[in-house]
């Protein structure tokens, strides 16, 4: 009779744990280490946002958070390894717009997660614009002279890119879509090799990330003709958008943002997306995104969810623009 006591008692035991509200596990949320997966090494814009995240939720909430770094597949195997964790909070993915937007369109038959369907949204938190850029002694000071060049001879002018299929390629064939324009695309094996073709005057223009264009500029290396995104930088707005520039309702950006697996409960993502909002809206934590070429994007759950569904079309649609195979 002890032992039947005993066994009900740890039986009642483990489905009251079982069925314990949301809120009180919100409540209690976290009581051990919080693992932020990045799926690139250790150095890249990626990593350096969200050391400083695990930073900033350190000395405000006294979190233990634990970057993880497990690149391959352009990002995509961090997420993988995110997406089958358990949805209790303490697998979460800090990525940019690639392993969620770019890669399941570009790599479908090898890519198993649906970043739509397979993910809980917790916050984007940052957006990561781009500039059009040309060498210091280039003939086009502006893009509309760069526009008329390209109109008068349809294939002449070219663009480097960060490869076949990066983002700096399908904002390139997104331009050049949007503005009727032909242009030669000829792909590098990353930034630097890019930025040197440029500067060099091997080709005439490239878009790229403010954190590789900056340093270019302050040089005067390279001319900025404009950015990528809806609104200026607000560290460089001296140079236009280019919406500003003529190509009307042109935005598009790399992004970073928090998930986590699908299923975590609305209390403790909405803990989260509290956490996040208040480590990235100190004057300090937004003076070092800039310096990183970021700007700090705060959104709901709701938001960030809806944003998704949106990046997932919009990356789908310019791979298609840019005519590259799906894989």
């Amino acid at each position: 009779m002890h032992g039947f006591k005993t066994a009900f008692g740890m039986l009642l035991a483990c489905s009251l744990a079982a069925t314990v509200p949301p809120a009180l596990a919100a409540d209690s949320y976290p009581n051990k280490p919080i693992r932020l997966m990045v799926g690139f090494p250790p150095g890249t814009a990626t990593d350096t946002v969200a050391r400083l995240i695990a930073e900033r939720l350190g000395q405000l909430y006294n979190w233990n958070v634990v970057v993880e770094n497990k690149a391959g597949q352009a990002g995509s195997i961090g997420a993988t390894d995110v997406v089958r964790a358990a949805p209790d909070g303490y697998s979460l993915l800090i990525s940019a717009n690639g392993p969620l937007s770019t890669n399941p369109n570009l790599y479908a038959s090898t890519i198993r997660y649906n970043p739509t369907k397979d993910f809980t949204a917790i916050s984007k938190v940052a957006d990561l614009p781009y500039i059009m850029a040309v060498r210091t002694d280039s003939p086009y000071k502006s893009v509309q002279e760069l526009l008329q060049a390209a109109k008068a001879k349809p294939g002449d002018l070219n663009y480097a890119t960060l490869g076949q299929g990066s983002t700096s390629h399908l904002i390139s064939a997104t331009f050049a879509t949007k503005t009727g324009t032909e242009y030669m695309h000829v792909p590098y094996k990353g930034s630097s090799e890019a930025m040197v073709a440029v500067i060099s005057g091997d080709v005439d223009f490239i878009f790229d990330t403010s954190v590789a264009v900056a340093p270019q500029i302050q040089a005067n290396r390279v001319r900025p003709l404009a950015v990528s995104t809806a609104s200026r930088m607000s560290a460089m707005p001296d140079i236009p958008t280019l919406d500003e520039s003529g190509v009307s309702g042109f935005d598009m950006a790399a992004w970073l943002g928090v998930v986590g697996p699908a299923g975590i409960p609305e209390d403790i993502v909405k803990k989260l997306n509290a956490g996040l909002r208040e480590a990235l809206s100190s004057p300090e934590v937004i003076e070092r995104m800039n310096a990183l070429g970021s700007v700090v994007t705060l959104s709901t759950p709701e938001e960030f969810s809806e944003f998704l569904v949106t990046e997932f079309s919009k990356w789908g649609d310019a791979l298609t623009q840019a005519g590259v195979p799906r894989q």
